[in-house]
């Protein structure tokens, strides 16, 4: 009885699909297309590439050249380094996909990985420079503030963060247990790291045509209630980018909602990272608390660069 609750909003999901086939029909095309065009030729070379840089020991070359400045920074660990480099460069969900594969790895501790995913999982900077700086809001003067806020919310929130997880340590260290894994690179390897991110990349396909359907259908609900308008752009990242450009006229009302939404990255990136979570141990909830935290503080800092430069 317990997941009776939960049956009832399938069961009205199913209804609601049921009687409008077509936008159920456009909301997956819509997803597909999303999938196809954009994310998995973005994502897919990164996870694989991400996979042999793991299995062939490039992840430590790349660490110790970034360690020194990261750890004393971040005060993380010097596998840490890779998960924040993916984290900030890559896009949803790298951050999480990287953080996790350290940790079954046994490359880095729980609590390491905690404090990784509460800052370490952004939204890649090419995204926000090409979807919101030059299409959505067409000017390239906001090209660097936008940049500086959506990488500095994260930053500055990993201070108060890692007090959560250090636990009065200076920083994290490697576990001392560290598989001890053999560097190789041949085609059986390739074979592993290529099918380990085709399953990822089709979860997060699954994910994007799913919240693509739910908001269409949302859509297509009669009249406009208030709660719907404010759900639906908090969905999926890039389709409420889109809403809220077009429901929100003053600039100064949609720049800092638009910031706040892609520093939290939708529900549907949520549920990527769950995804990518499984067998680790790392809860979602903190998580998504720690991701609205985020979206706090740069919608807060987009307030005052507005009521600065206006």
């Amino acid at each position: 009885m317990k997941h009776f609750p939960y049956g009832i909003l399938i069961t009205i999901l199913f209804i609601f699909m049921l009687f409008m086939p077509k936008a159920v029909f456009n909301g997956a095309a819509e997803g597909l297309l999303l999938w196809y065009q954009i994310v998995f030729p973005t994502l897919f070379p990164f996870m694989l590439v991400t996979g042999l840089l793991m299995a062939s020991g490039g992840l430590h070359l790349i660490s110790r050249i970034f360690s020194g400045l990261f750890c004393r920074i971040f005060r993380v660990s010097e596998n840490g380094t890779f998960a924040v480099l993916a984290g900030f460069l890559c896009g949803y969900p790298m951050g999480a996909k990287v953080t996790a594969d350290l940790m079954s790895s046994g490359r880095i501790s729980y609590e390491e990985g905690c404090y990784l995913l509460s800052f370490c999982n952004n939204t890649s900077p090419i995204f926000i420079l090409n979807f919101i700086v030059w299409k959505t809001f067409g000017r390239e003067d906001l090209a660097i503030p936008t940049l500086s806020i959506l990488i500095l919310a994260p930053v500055l929130l990993s201070f108060l963060f890692r007090r959560l997880y250090l636990k009065g340590n200076y920083c994290f260290q490697s576990p001392d247990a560290e598989k001890k894994l053999t560097a190789r690179l041949d085609f059986s390897t390739l074979d592993t790291c290529m099918m380990n991110s085709f399953e990822s990349i089709i979860k997060v396909g699954g994910y994007i045509i799913l919240f693509s359907v739910l908001i269409t259908l949302l859509d297509e609900l009669p009249g406009s209630h208030p709660l719907i308008l404010a759900v639906s752009p908090l969905l999926e990242v890039t389709n409420g980018i889109m809403m809220l450009d077009s429901t929100l006229g003053d600039f100064f009302l949609c720049y800092p909602a638009v910031l706040a939404l892609t520093s939290f990255g939708g529900f549907c990136s949520v549920a990527q990272t769950q995804c990518m979570l499984q067998g680790t141990g790392l809860k979602i909830l903190p998580y998504t608390a720690e991701k609205l935290a985020a979206a706090a503080a740069a919608s807060l800092m987009a307030v005052i660069y507005l009521l600065i430069t206006r």
